[in-house]
C-alpha cells in the first residue's frame, strides 16, 4: 500500500483525466450501447478515478511519473 502515498500524475495530467472521464461516462449511458457502452463507462471510470486520486497503477507499474517533484523544504530559521 506504499505505492499510494507516491502521486505520479501532474495537475494537468489529473484535469484531463477527469475531463475525459466525465465525457466518456456521458457518451456511455446515452449515445453508445451495448458491449462497446459498457467499455466506454468502464474506461471513463478508470479516469476518473485515477484523476481523482492522482495515481496511476499503470505508470507505477512502467515507473512512469509526470508529477514534477517538490523542492526540498529550506531548514526553519535560515534566511535567504
Amino acid at each position: 500500500m506504499a505505492a499510494f502515498t507516491h502521486l505520479n500524475e501532474s495537475s494537468l495530467d489529473r484535469a484531463l483525466r477527469i475531463v475525459f472521464g466525465i465525457i466518456l461516462l456521458f457518451f456511455g449511458w446515452g449515445i453508445v450501447v451495448g458491449m462497446l457502452g459498457l467499455i466506454v463507462k468502464l474506461i471513463g471510470i478508470v479516469l476518473l478515478v485515477t484523476g481523482a486520486i492522482g495515481w496511476c497503477p499503470a505508470y507505477a507499474l512502467l515507473g512512469i511519473s509526470t508529477r514534477h517533484p517538490t523542492p526540498p523544504a529550506a531548514p526553519a530559521g535560515s534566511a535567504h
